[in-house]
């Protein structure tokens, strides 16, 4: 084969010699933007600390607990709320005008049919709430004297704390904001609508998703607790207050029970001795009063008994 021949019959292998063809032009692929926006919008994408949803799933309970505990402490004591009184008692228990007024409607209601007993049951009831309405004017009117303590700089500390909702909770914060007095609520989130009253400062208005926390909170600074007449949750917190005094958990505080008739019929403290459940120094935990001067009376004799003052 000539030179020529084996010339025109060379075949270079790739790599070797071969000219490489030119790059293919950069082509936009249409779904780009569209798979980085479901990237974007993907909830692995947010930030632990702005995702809802992860923040309210059963898993992140315990970040929930101790952001509960954690914002309440820090504006509380931001606002310089050292000392407090605690009031609970019912959110059916209304002041006495309007009271009166649900109480013409329920007469209204049973005389135009005399022989329905469930209107009959009712006016009942409202008869009841009517009488105690009472106590939401004491309520207040106990309000009224711890703001007047707090804004003659008497106990510039001390503040009146409920759980911010409304009958004797609204009651009580109404007398302080009367006064004058900055007033706390520790609302709760329940399944059904429950708004705060307006009487709360707005800036000490909180709402708590577990009641333990919200509870947590009522006894990190009483130093008092006033109960008036209520039902289960009034009960739940009394009872705590008092086992934990009784067990030493907390210290002593007064524990101010208003209507004596109310709660020797609500429950029977002889009862539970005579069955020995109860020791007789538990019937010292608590006291009974009758008036606002009464509670405040028997809070301020406390402190004077106290060797570390009550409010120091």
């Amino acid at each position: 084969m000539s030179a020529s021949d084996e010339k025109r019959n060379f075949r270079p292998t790739p790599g070797e010699g071969a000219l490489s063809p030119p790059p293919a032009p950069d082509v936009p692929d249409p779904a780009a933007a569209e798979r980085l926006q479901a990237i974007l919008s993907s909830p692995s994408y947010r930030k632990a600390d702005e995702d809802i949803d992860f923040l309210a799933s059963t898993d992140a309970r315990g970040p929930r607990l101790e952001l509960e505990y954690l914002k309440a402490e820090l504006l509380l004591r931001r606002h310089g709320v050292a000392d407090t009184i605690v009031v609970f008692g019912s959110t059916r228990i209304v002041e006495p005008a309007l009271a009166a007024r649900r109480l013409a409607e329920a007469q209204a209601l049973a005389d135009a049919d005399p022989v329905d007993t469930a209107l009959a049951r009712r006016l009942s009831v409202v008869k009841r709430v009517c009488e105690n309405s009472r106590y939401y004017q004491i309520a207040r009117e106990f309000g009224a004297l711890v703001g007047a303590a707090r804004e003659s700089g008497d106990l510039p500390r001390l503040a009146i704390v409920t759980g911010g909702g409304p009958g004797i909770m609204e009651a009580a914060n109404r007398g302080a904001f009367e006064a004058g007095a900055e007033t706390v609520g520790l609302n709760i989130t329940l399944p059904h609508e429950q708004l705060p009253n307006t009487y709360v400062t707005p800036s000490l208005c909180l709402q708590f998703r577990y009641f333990a926390l919200r509870k947590m909170h009522f006894m990190l600074r009483a130093r008092a607790l006033v109960a008036f007449p209520g039902g289960f949750g009034t009960f739940d917190e009394l009872f705590e207050t008092l086992t934990l005094v009784q067990t030493g958990k907390v210290k002593p505080i007064p524990i101010i029970l208003v209507g004596e008739s109310y709660w020797r019929r609500a429950f029977d403290i002889e009862f539970l001795l005579d069955e020995g459940v109860i020791d007789p120094q538990d019937l010292r935990l608590f006291r009974y009063a009758e008036t606002a001067e009464d509670i405040w009376q028997e809070i301020r004799r406390w402190g004077q008994r106290k060797e570390d003052l009550l409010f120091e």
